[in-house]
């Protein structure tokens, strides 16, 4: 089935909107849950579909996956490293709202803290690291076709198309930018490659 319509949570987060602004470019036909829509820009590319919510919320949630062919997750918590459970209970919301609507492709971003040992993730870090751990395991145990995206640092680096992917391990280098990532992203949407796989996207930038 060739992808049309593709429902982002988290489209204002910082790889969110450069998601956001590729997806529109490649013409997909984009819907997104937000909880704040000043937050999204107000010139460029634009969401075909705008949905206020909270992605807590299943009503919210089943709205917007309904009618889509694919979803992309990129929820975070921004500089909030407190206890959270927002990711892994978005991701029941939105796996629940998937099976209900029968989309079955899902592609989530956490981080490469989970191909490591989990001994080694920074202390500040590990509130999050734990939710997102939650969310994959969610996604994982859905029966859905996931995509886990794994990625290292995000930086501000320019697009390149030029990343090179690692499945179900970690890769040469120890930053993305959030334009690659966002560019992986959309990519595994035209794929089954990377279904029910790990993959690390990363890149040498100079």
């Amino acid at each position: 089935m060739v992808i049309k319509k593709i429902a982002i949570f988290g489209a204002t987060g910082k790889t969110g909107l450069t998601t956001l602004a590729q997806a529109v470019q490649a013409g997909y036909e984009v819907t997104v849950l937000v909880r704040d829509p000043s937050r999204l820009p107000p010139e460029g590319p634009q969401p075909a579909h705008v949905i206020v919510g909270d992605v807590r919320k299943a009503a919210d949630v089943d709205k917007t996956v309904t009618g889509q062919d694919a979803v992309v997750i990129l929820l975070g918590t921004g500089n909030d490293l407190s206890p959270t459970t927002v990711m892994s209970e978005g991701a029941q919301n939105i796996v629940a709202a998937m099976k209900a609507h029968g989309v079955d492709k899902v592609v989530a971003c956490t981080s490469a803290f989970l191909l490591w040992d989990p001994a080694k993730v920074p202390p500040r870090l590990q509130n999050v690291t734990d939710d997102h751990i939650r969310m994959h395991k969610v996604l994982q145990e859905s029966g859905l076709k996931y995509v886990a995206v794994m990625p290292p640092h995000i930086g501000d680096e320019p697009l390149t198309g030029a990343y090179s992917v690692t499945v179900d391990g970690r890769g040469p280098s120890r930053v993305i930018s959030k334009h690659d990532l966002g560019h992986f992203m959309l990519h595994c949407l035209t794929t089954d490659e990377y279904n029910g796989h790990n993959t690390y996207p990363s890149h040498q930038y100079e």
